[in-house]
């Protein structure tokens, strides 16, 4: 094939006759080492008001990975094509090993590779240029990263142990499969104290379970204890993730430790107690368990006065994992001391700029009785008739020791409202100081959403640890496909693990100092459920909780401010130390007198929205703001947008461009007018021009006698097409299945259109784009 040929050929063909070709003639598996138009991540989700869409501008997307075995990468090529030189794609290839955290990284543009070699020896050219025949062998390049890694040729096999493989192909998220492979080659190193920190939503116990298998069938762990701290957890985990484990792998139940097995799930509090006796690990050898992974291993520190270290230290010749998402603590030891510095860290930002986790919108409200204070007249009674004590009551005391009834059903109304305006049966989550506190807030909510729970007794439950019938709806509550209950009040049992993938609302009634905590509520939105429509999740913050976010220990800023009146409607127009908690005596509240007062009115004094942006800053603009910005990126003035779209075959390949960043022209046009076509939303929206609706272009195109020089047959497609436009849109007329619908059909088959009253293809597509000329031709 000559050069010229050779420019015409498309990125895809370069890469099927040149490059593959040459990869695999250097040895690479097709169907096991190969991975081609591998997405690393789906791009973030914008966020602007009540509309959201994906920015595949920052999708990142190999053009291929080469692996020893699945999920252990090892190189990245990028293609181009001829007309880019060989080198043009490192960069962005380099970019992607970085992510995947691989030594080399190729380019090609199918006449040679171009190299960059992070392991090459000193005198050695870290970035080369060689022939297509000459592509490095797996053998080279397995060398490279294990020179890269640290990896002993002893410790091979371990570090090659195949991944669990369930039969539907599912691959392991880059980061999944970098934490994985770290556990692996640590272990393979002969390290035994180990700690993972990954944000929540980000599929921890899926990552636990490929660790557990792959060091228990490579025999590294017969025996392996996973330590969790809530029963649903461990619950959930036998039948999801860990169900391959199938007949070896069992409960820790009745106080017992069963040695005919050899995966274990274990509560803490089933295993250890306060007294000698409940501590039933005891019960076996120290050298029992292999290897113990502690799941959410920051909680153990701080509340349960370190009840999993007990455990750890009586196994301590065992292979100990804490994963956690949250990797400090400050009121006891923390887990960094105990296991050492993480030797991986996926953050809450870091998802979110990838796109695998949920942006948030954060709705701050003060109550006035919170920020200014309350003091009671002398000798004023409460409800009950118990004398309150006479000093300033303020926000930190709302709940725990003033019950204000106004401001519980102030905040059921505020929270309704919010629903009410968005989607009334969006899954929520309302955070209380204690039980009491959420069973207030239910019988508040019941009163507040009216017909809503009238229709359905369970559209709000009080779902905590001492009610049994709260309790048995949670697996409703979580379930995507179950519609009730609604809305869930609690105090502390939703504030970790429950997988609640479609919870959009998080209420924040409750003192919050701890990160952790903190942390951990957030997570309860973050993870994103395409088949629900759920791309973000609002955060409503009643107790000024929301101030975490601004500490340097939350990785990330929120997004927009928003100060309506309290009569305003709550939905957002476009965005324009660490301590423990102090639980006022637990979720009880045991001990703790509390003041019932039901005449002091409330009302909000200030109210403000801040949108959590794809890049982890601040972001005060509209989506139509987001989208004119985005499409004079595109399109450097009016001039240069005309030119491409007159110019362009078919319009949608330009829509389709701006789509890449998250634009919608139809979300678009909800907000500027659902009548006006793609083109005047891009000429009004970037370039200020007056727009015209595609009824009035239409129209125009009528009154200039244009289709004069037509023959009765053409004009009366071309005319419908028109009418077509007005109706529908660009998209719809460039479409040839347009010519099946009414009223075309009555004119005849497609064919005997295209062919018999134009004379062929090519002159119907002439008339289309002249039509199309004529139609945009004013604003030219």
């Amino acid at each position: 094939m000559d050069s010229n040929e050779k420019k015409e050929l498309s990125e895809s063909d370069i890469k099927a006759k040149f490059i593959t070709p040459a990869i695999v003639q250097a040895g690479w598996d097709e169907m096991t080492q190969i991975r081609r138009e591998v997405t690393l991540t789906p791009g973030p989700v914008v966020v602007r008001g009540n509309l959201s869409s994906r920015n595949k501008k920052k999708k990142k997307f190999a053009d291929y990975v080469l692996q020893k075995e699945k999920g252990v990468p090892v190189a990245v090529v990028e293609a181009k094509e001829n007309n880019y030189t060989i080198s043009h794609g490192l960069q962005q290839a380099l970019g992607y090993a970085e992510i995947l955290d691989v030594p080399c990284a190729f380019s090609s543009n199918g006449d040679g590779f171009a190299s960059h070699n992070k392991t090459a020896a000193e005198g050695e050219d870290t970035e080369t240029e060689f022939r297509l025949d000459a592509f490095p062998s797996p053998a080279e390049l397995w060398a490279r990263y294990k020179r890269f890694r640290g990896i002993a040729d002893d410790q091979e096999s371990l570090v090659t142990e195949p991944y669990h493989d369930d039969g539907s192909n599912k691959e392991p998220r880059y980061y999944q499969a970098e934490a994985i492979n770290r556990v692996i080659e640590k272990v393979a190193q002969g390290e035994k104290r180990l700690l993972l920190v990954m944000a929540t939503g980000t599929g921890k116990t899926y990552t636990t379970f490929q660790i557990i298998y792959r060091l228990w069938k490579a025999k590294k762990a017969k025996r392996i204890l996973f330590l969790v701290d809530r029963n649903i957890l461990a619950d959930q985990t036998l039948v999801n993730d860990f169900k391959p484990f199938g007949t070896v792998m069992t409960k820790i139940r009745n106080r017992k430790i069963d040695p005919s097995y050899e995966v274990y799930l274990g509560l803490y509090q089933a295993l250890t107690g306060p007294d000698e006796e409940d501590k039933i690990f005891k019960s076996v050898k120290r050298d029992f368990f292999d290897l113990i992974v502690i799941d959410e291993c920051h909680r153990g520190s701080a509340n349960d006065d370190s009840a999993w270290k007990e455990i750890l230290e009586y196994f301590d010749g065992a292979i100990q994992l804490g994963m956690t998402a949250t990797p400090k603590e400050t009121k006891y030891a923390s887990n960094i001391t105990y296991f050492g510095e993480p030797i991986y860290t996926y953050s809450l930002k870091q998802g979110i700029q990838d796109g695998f986790l949920a942006p948030y919108k954060v709705v701050r409200i003060d109550i006035d009785k919170d920020i200014h204070g309350w003091t009671p007249p002398p000798g004023m009674k409460d409800d009950l008739g118990n004398e309150i004590e006479q000093r300033e009551y303020n926000q930190i005391d709302m709940d725990r020791i003033l019950v204000l009834n106004q401001r519980t059903r102030l905040v059921a109304e505020r929270v309704m409202k919010l629903l009410n305006a968005t989607d009334p049966f969006q899954k929520t989550i309302i955070f209380c100081e204690d039980i009491d506190h959420a069973e207030r807030m239910r019988k508040a909510i019941v009163n507040a959403s009216g017909p809503l729970a009238k229709a359905n007794s369970k559209y709000v439950m009080r779902i905590t640890g001492d009610s049994v019938e709260g309790k048995a709806e949670l697996d409703n509550f979580i379930d995507p496909e179950s519609r009730y209950p609604v809305i869930a009040t609690t105090s502390e049992l939703l504030t970790t693990g429950v997988d609640a993938k479609t919870c959009k609302l998080i209420v924040l009634d409750k003192t919050i100092n701890s990160m952790t905590t903190f942390k951990q509520i957030v997570g309860r939105g973050t993870r994103i459920e395409e088949s629900q429509n759920k791309y973000f999740f609002t955060i409503m913050d009643f107790k000024k909780a929301t101030e975490l976010f601004k500490d340097p220990d939350f990785d990330g800023e929120p997004v927009v401010i928003y100060e309506p009146e309290p009569d305003d409607d709550p939905v957002p127009p476009d965005p324009e130390g660490d301590g423990e908690e102090g639980e006022a005596g637990g979720e009880e509240g045991e001990g703790i007198k509390k003041y019932h007062v039901g005449g002091v009115t409330v009302h909000i004094v200030a109210e403000r929205v801040e949108v959590y942006g794809e890049d982890g800053k601040m972001v005060t603009e509209s989506y139509r703001d987001y989208s004119r910005k985005n499409i004079r990126q595109e399109f450097t003035s009016l001039d240069d947008f005309l030119q491409k779209w007159n110019s362009s075959k078919k319009k949608a390949a330009i829509i389709e461009a701006l789509a890449e960043y998250g634009i919608e022209l139809p979300k678009l046009a909800k907000e500027v007018g659902k009548d006006y076509g793609d083109f005047d939303l891009i000429c009004h929206i970037a370039f200020d021009q007056p727009p015209l609706t595609r009824a009035e272009r239409a129209n125009n195109v009528k009154k200039r006698n244009y289709f004069t020089q037509y023959g009765d047959q053409a004009r009366a497609v071309l005319e419908a097409l028109l009418d077509k436009y007005a109706d529908e849109g660009i998209v719809s007329i460039e479409n040839n299945n347009v010519l099946k619908l009414d009223p075309f059909k009555q004119l005849g088959t497609p064919v005997e259109i295209i062919n018999g009253v134009f004379g062929g293809k090519a002159q119907y597509e002439a008339a289309l784009q002249a039509l199309e000329t004529e139609l945009f031709k004013q604003a030219s």
